[in-house]
């Protein structure tokens, strides 16, 4: 759980209290690879800190879905929309490696909001990163060309090239894969 803790701490120093009551409301839970983490239709119940691994986000509408999004280590995730208004998922959550996360509930997320001074700025530090982070993806869509936003990927999150197969990483730019092979095959 230190990894949280030093995210935490990128924000405010954390008392020994705080932390320790923090801490007892995560659980540790390992998912397998390819294992679906939060599926279609089901309300989310967990925010969840990963500490190894790599998830996808994605619509199961076809062979591989539609992907909108990944999340890696040192990363909160969950189906955010979901976990906030308590309303089913419209997307599922699937462990792209076998992954390790911390977990907090719903409702203890409630109780450290209510019994912690940090609670709320480390609440509103998550999702002010989640909200960029979408923010960012969609603009993306909007203003630069498949070629273009493939580019980007180079610089602003080579992990992802490296880690995701690239049938998720055609889907995620909003391409085909045979469009994907043939935009790599003009770079190189």
């Amino acid at each position: 759980m230190g990894y949280i803790r030093e995210y935490y701490e990128q924000i405010v120093k954390l008392q020994e209290s705080e932390w320790a009551f923090i801490a007892g409301h995560f659980h540790r839970k390992v998912y397998a690879k390819n294992e679906i983490i939060t599926q279609q239709g089901n309300t989310e119940n967990f925010l969840s800190f990963i500490e190894s691994g790599l998830v996808r986000f994605y619509l199961p509408d076809d062979e591989y879905g539609f992907t909108f999004g990944f999340s890696f280590e040192k990363e909160f995730t969950c189906a955010y929309d979901s976990f906030l208004t308590r309303t089913p998922s419209e997307y599922e959550m699937q462990a792209l490696a076998e992954t390790t996360v911390w977990q907090i509930s719903h409702d203890d997320l409630q109780k450290v909001y209510d019994n912690t001074h940090v609670g709320n700025h480390l609440g509103r530090f998550a999702s002010e990163k989640l909200f960029l982070a979408k923010s960012k993806r969609e603009l993306s869509l909007l203003k630069f060309t498949a070629k273009e936003r493939y580019l980007r990927l180079f610089t602003e999150q080579p992990e992802l090239l490296k880690r995701v197969p690239l049938k998720y990483i055609a889907s995620y730019i909003g391409i085909t894969p045979q469009a994907l092979s043939r935009i790599r095959r003009q770079i190189n």
